[in-house]
């Protein structure tokens, strides 16, 4: 035994971080696969698509348009992906392996920063659970969180080794890891914050805040200069401050309560509570009670974390308040590792107060904030991206627990957490990160394969946007250097024109006809209008139309079909010429109903049929539903339509002096489906297949 324990405990710390690393980035590459297509969108698109920009032209575009907006430093992370590999599903997964690189090294500053408190085998136990926190799932999107999350701990460290020997070089290096944190995500204004508070917070605790201020110069000198410069730059381009926010300059706008900022500041601290385990909560928070009766490198460790973590969590609420309106975990789960830490500090000395009534004070507060989490409210599918916490007690309410005893039982979990924290004697405290680690792996796998996880949210995006057994369908039809122009107008279903834009690079041209998408970040798009012969023609081009080569359209355009999605209605034609929409039909709810009326037109039409799928819901109509077809007040045919069943029927064409076919689908009934759709319904039109 002796022998086995020499052996382990030569083994080199690097060894052992480096076998962290790689056997988190091998789990994570295992489940990459599951991950069939990006699923929180636009954000995936978007850093997709800055990423096949900066691999091809060393830019940051976005359909063409240049993006300052959004973070830089992901993009180049995963251009690698985009530049090697030309088939778009290929350099996906290289992506997605590139994260689960990227995201597993943040367990390396996680230990740096754990042994400022913690002994080297504990220090790596930090770093394990650093990298087993459900968060790391986010490795399997095309998203921030994988390169922020290492950074972010990175810059908590590079601020406790400043605090505790601020020289001139440390300060400067602050001030580097900050900006390309920021860089990574204009969230980290944040840390920038805390960066200049937390020398005055040291300074209190060690009460020698004017001598230790004086050290700082540099750090405050640089900092204000850099302020000055960027106001002065960003005034003299004639724009306002505020865009140096990038995206999240949303946030600074007016009309913000106060009383709605501090209820998403509790629901945002109840959750993270529950997200690390309680005991990792008031372990911290204990820490943050008494920092004077800790070791200086605990004090240092203190003075850092209370500040980033108070700003963050306020910049997160703030955003959420009134932006987002949900717990955005996943722009506030890059505190885990501090908690964690301060929870192995139980079993170090001078970490974690002794003082029974410091710990109990901790507990109380860890313990009950879990009942403030209204999970009726929040336990819905936007947890699925923003709130992974919450994904296990949606497992439970599907147990059967609803949501009102659900808080009940988080309030029972939480005491009990509480009370183990203050009862369970120091020697035995090792239960605690081995308890947290098993909680983390299950919850880990409810979010990831659950009934709303992950892998369940990916296919449904997938089955949603494409139904073709390539999801690079295109550019496997015209090549990946096309240019293929996607006309889309506004049906409630946008993940046919997200997911396609993905998956092929040949998609160069966004054009809208029916409005702009209302879902889709304020992504560049061209609007066009239909002219009465069915010509589309843009703001800028006027009478001239825009001349495409090949587009992809929901409805018939003149040119020669090459592809087709059937089951989702997409058509990918061969164009060469102006945009001439053939068909057009009225009467349709984006959701396929009907009302009692709908009208079916074809320009340019030479006779020929068209195939229409229709049906209707069986708990609106439990009989048969007929629905009257004429052409010019001509009577042309029946359809009848069973409860449950989407008959396929086909009605014939007749073309008028212009040309021009015109078909009427009146429907017998029409029913109000209620529940606040007030919309009288008809039937389903599922789809209209033109065919000669």
């Amino acid at each position: 035994m002796n022998a086995a324990r020499s052996r382990v405990a030569s083994i080199p710390t690097w060894a052992w971080l480096a076998a962290i690393v790689a056997l988190s980035s091998a789990l994570r590459m295992a489940l990459a696969g599951r991950t069939a297509s990006p699923w929180i969108m636009v954000d995936e698109l978007i850093y997709s698509e800055l990423g096949k920009s900066f691999a091809s032209g060393g830019n940051f575009l976005v359909r063409g348009v240049s993006s300052t907006g959004y973070g830089l430093v992901y993009p180049v992370v995963i251009a690698p992906a985009f530049g090697l590999f030309r088939s778009v599903p290929d350099a996906y997964l290289v992506a997605k392996l590139t994260n689960a690189v990227v995201m597993s090294l943040a367990a390396i500053p996680t230990y740096f920063l754990a042994r400022r408190l913690l002994a080297p085998a504990l220090s790596l136990a930090a770093a394990v659970l650093a990298v087993s926190i459900p968060s790391m799932l986010y490795t399997e999107t095309l998203m921030t969180e994988n390169a922020f999350y290492p950074l972010f701990v990175l810059a908590v460290l590079v601020l406790v080794l400043t605090l505790e020997q601020p020289t001139a070089r440390r300060q400067v290096l602050l001030l580097v890891v900050c900006a390309t944190c920021f860089a990574t995500r204009a969230q980290a204004v944040a840390l920038v914050g805390a960066a200049l508070v937390a020398p005055v917070l040291h300074g209190l605790i060690e009460r020698d805040a004017r001598a230790r201020l004086r050290r700082f110069a540099t750090l405050y000198g640089i900092a204000g200069a850099l302020v000055v410069l960027a106001l002065a730059a960003t005034l003299a381009r004639g724009r306002s401050p505020l865009t140096l926010l990038g995206a999240y300059r949303a946030a600074t706008g007016a009309g913000y309560s106060a009383a709605e900022v501090g209820r998403y500041l509790l629901w945002h601290v109840a959750e993270l509570d529950l997200y690390v385990g309680v005991v990792g909560a008031a372990a911290l928070l204990a820490m943050w009670l008494a920092p004077r009766s800790l070791s200086s490198g605990a004090r240092a460790f203190v003075a850092a974390t209370l500040p980033v973590t108070v700003l963050l969590l306020a910049e997160v609420s703030v955003f959420a308040s009134r932006q987002s309106l949900r717990i955005e975990e996943r722009n506030d789960f890059y505190i885990a590792p501090l908690a964690v830490i301060a929870m192995l500090g139980l079993l170090a000395r001078d970490v974690v107060p002794t003082s029974r009534r410091v710990l109990v004070a901790a507990a109380l507060v860890a313990g009950v904030l879990p009942v403030a989490i209204p999970f009726a409210r929040f336990v819905n599918t936007s947890a699925v991206s923003d709130t992974l916490g919450l994904l296990p007690w949606w497992w439970l309410q599907d147990q059967g627990i609803h949501f009102g005893p659900l808080r009940l039982v988080a309030l029972a979990v939480g005491l009990v957490a509480g009370a183990a924290f203050v009862a369970v004697p120091r020697r035995y405290a090792v239960v605690f990160p081995a308890l947290g680690l098993v909680y983390f792996v299950l919850a880990s796998a409810v979010v990831e394969n659950g009934r709303h996880g992950i892998h369940q949210a990916s296919a449904g995006a997938l089955f949603a946007g494409i139904r073709m057994p390539h999801p690079d369908w295109i550019d496997r039809t015209v090549g990946r250097d096309a240019d293929v122009a996607f006309l889309w107008h506004y049906t409630g279903e946008t993940r046919p024109l997200w997911n396609n834009e993905f998956f092929s690079r040949s998609i160069q041209t966004v054009y809208t006809l029916d409005g702009p998408d209302p879902a889709d970040g304020g992504l560049p798009e061209t609007p066009v209008h239909e002219r009465g012969d069915g010509t589309l023609i843009t703001a800028a081009t006027a009478a001239a139309p825009p001349s495409v080569t090949y587009a992809v359209s929901y409805v018939d355009i003149a040119g020669t079909p090459l592809a087709r999605d059937a089951q989702l209605g997409l058509a990918l034609y061969r164009v060469d010429g102006p945009l001439v929409i053939l068909t057009r039909v009225a009467g349709v709810f984006p959701d396929t109903w009907g009302g009692q009326v709908v009208t079916y037109r074809r320009v340019h039409c030479t006779g020929g049929a068209i195939s229409v799928r229709v049906g209707t819901d069986e708990h609106l109509f439990s009989s048969a539903q007929t629905v009257t077809v004429t052409d010019r007040g001509k009577f042309v045919r029946t359809i009848v339509i069973p409860p449950a069943e989407q008959p396929i029927v086909r009605v014939p064409l007749r073309p008028d002096a212009n040309a021009t076919c015109t078909l009427r689908f009146a429907a017998d009934r029409t029913r109000v489906p209620g529940r606040g759709d007030t919309r009288r319904l008809g039937a389903h039109y599922y789809s209209f297949d033109y065919s000669k």
